[in-house]
C-alpha cells in the first residue's frame, strides 16, 4: 500500500479512509493464518477427533484388546486404520489406550478388579459348571432306568408321573447348567427356550405323529422315542466342554493377532473343530442312547438337533442370539408344516398340498422331514456363525 501523500498515487484515485492499528473484532493475521491453515489440512493429529468420540469406550477398556473390538463394531477397519496412520485396528486401538489417563483404566473402588479379556476360571469354576452340564443326563438316565426296572410293576398313571418328574428335573438341572459356564447367554436367548422345548417333543414324538397322520389319522396316543432325549440330555457336557475350548483358543488368537483379517482367518478353523469334536462326542452318546433304550438306531435328525444346539448356543455365549432363535424358529416351522399340510390336502380341491411331505416321507421316511428342518437349520447357522464369530468384537464379553 501507498502513503496518502505518496506522489505515485493518482491524482483521481480515492485515498484510503485510515483506520485504527488492530480493531478488537479483527482477529490477529498470525491467528487467522493459523486458523485457515487448520480449516484446509484438518486436525493435526487424526487420532484425537477418534479419541473424543470413542471415550466411553477407552475409559472402560481394560485392554488395548476390547478397544479394538469395539472399534471394529462401530465399523472400523484395517484400511480404515491407515487413514488414522497406523496400519491396523490393533495398533490404532493400542495408541488409544496408551492417550487414557491410567486411573481411567481402574475400577471403582467397590467394585471388583477387572479380570483380563480372555477366560481365565480356576480349577473350582471348572468342576462346578463341569458338574452342572452332567445333571441333565444324569437326571434323564435316571429317569430312564427308573421306567425299565418298573416296566410291567406300576401303572401307566404312575409310569406317566415318573416320566413327567424326570422331565421337570431335567428342565431345572439344564437350566442351572445354562446359567453359568460356557453356555451361559450373557444377554439371554430370547424365545430359543420355547422353541427348543418343540424341538425336542418332536424329536420324540414327531415320527410316531406324522406316520398317523399320513395313515389318515391320527388314531390315538402314538408312541414315542425317548433315545434322543437322552442322547441330547447326555451330550450337554461335551458341549461345554467343547465351547470352553473354542472361547480359550479364539481369546489367545485374538491376543496374539496383528490384524482383524488374520484374527478371523484364525477362528474359522478354531469353529469348525470345536463342532466337529462335538460332533463326535455326540454320536456315540446318541447310539448308546439308542442301544439301552431298543431304539431303532441313531438318526439322523437327532443328530442334525444336536449341532443345530450347539452352534446357537455357541452364538448366545458369545452375545449373538438372535441368529440362533431364528434358526430354532425355521426348524419348527418346518416341522410344524408337515402334518398341517397332510391334514389340509384332505379338503377337496387341495390334495396338492401333501405332496412336498410325501416325496420327502417316500425317499427318506418319517424321519427324513426332522432331518431337513434341522440339518438345513443348522447349516446355514454355521454359515453365518462362521462370520459372526470371527469378528474380533464377539470375544470381548463372554465367559467361561
Amino acid at each position: 500500500m501507498t502513503r496518502p501523500d505518496d506522489p505515485a498515487t493518482p491524482a483521481g484515485a480515492e485515498r484510503p479512509v485510515s483506520a485504527p492499528e488492530r480493531p478488537a473484532e479483527i482477529v490477529p493475521r498470525g491467528t487467522a493464518r493459523r486458523n485457515s491453515a487448520t480449516a484446509r489440512r484438518g486436525p493435526a493429529d487424526p487420532v484425537t477427533s477418534l479419541l473424543r468420540h470413542h471415550r466411553d469406550l477407552c475409559k472402560r477398556a481394560v485392554d488395548p484388546l476390547e478397544i479394538a473390538a469395539g472399534l471394529e463394531a462401530h465399523g472400523l477397519t484395517d484400511r480404515t486404520a491407515a487413514r488414522y496412520r497406523h496400519r491396523d485396528v490393533f495398533a490404532l486401538a493400542e495408541e488409544l489406550y496408551a492417550r487414557i489417563p491410567p486411573r481411567a483404566h481402574r475400577p471403582a473402588p467397590d467394585g471388583p478388579p477387572p479380570g483380563p479379556p480372555g477366560p481365565g476360571p480356576g480349577t473350582e469354576a471348572w468342576a462346578a459348571w463341569t458338574l452342572l452340564a452332567l445333571l441333565p443326563g444324569a437326571a434323564c438316565l435316571a429317569t430312564a432306568g427308573a421306567l425299565r426296572v418298573t416296566e410291567g410293576v406300576l401303572g401307566d398313571g404312575t409310569r406317566a408321573l415318573v416320566t413327567a418328574v424326570g422331565a421337570l428335573l431335567a428342565c431345572l438341572a439344564l437350566r442351572a447348567c445354562l446359567g453359568r459356564g460356557p453356555l451361559r447367554a450373557p444377554e439371554g436367548a430370547g424365545r430359543a427356550g420355547l422353541y427348543g422345548c418343540w424341538l425336542l417333543s418332536y424329536a420324540v414324538y414327531g415320527e410316531g405323529l406324522l406316520a398317523q397322520v399320513m395313515t389318515g389319522g391320527p388314531d390315538g396316543p402314538w408312541g414315542g422315542t425317548p433315545a434322543p432325549l437322552l442322547g441330547l440330555a447326555a451330550a450337554v457336557a461335551p458341549a461345554a466342554w467343547c465351547a470352553h475350548l473354542f472361547t480359550v483358543r479364539a481369546h489367545r488368537k485374538l491376543a496374539g493377532s496383528r490384524a482383524l483379517e488374520e484374527f478371523g482367518a484364525g477362528v474359522r478353523p478354531l469353529l469348525l473343530a470345536a463342532v466337529t469334536l462335538f460332533l463326535g462326542a455326540l454320536l456315540p452318546l446318541l447310539y448308546l442312547a439308542d442301544l439301552g433304550l431298543g431304539g431303532g438306531g441313531t438318526t439322523v435328525a437327532a443328530v442334525a438337533l444336536g449341532v443345530l444346539f450347539f452352534v446357537a448356543r455357541l452364538l448366545a455365549a458369545h452375545g449373538l442370539p438372535e441368529p440362533g432363535t431364528v434358526a430354532l424358529a425355521a426348524a419348527c416351522a418346518v416341522e410344524a408344516a408337515a402334518p398341517s399340510l397332510v391334514l389340509s390336502a384332505r379338503l377337496p380341491g387341495l390334495e396338492p398340498l401333501a405332496q412336498p411331505v410325501n416325496a420327502v416321507v417316500s425317499a427318506g421316511g418319517t424321519g427324513a422331514v426332522a432331518a431337513l428342518a434341522c440339518g438345513a437349520a443348522a447349516l446355514g447357522l454355521l454359515l453365518y456363525a462362521s462370520l459372526a464369530l470371527s469378528r474380533a468384537s464377539a470375544h470381548t464379553h463372554t465367559g467361561t
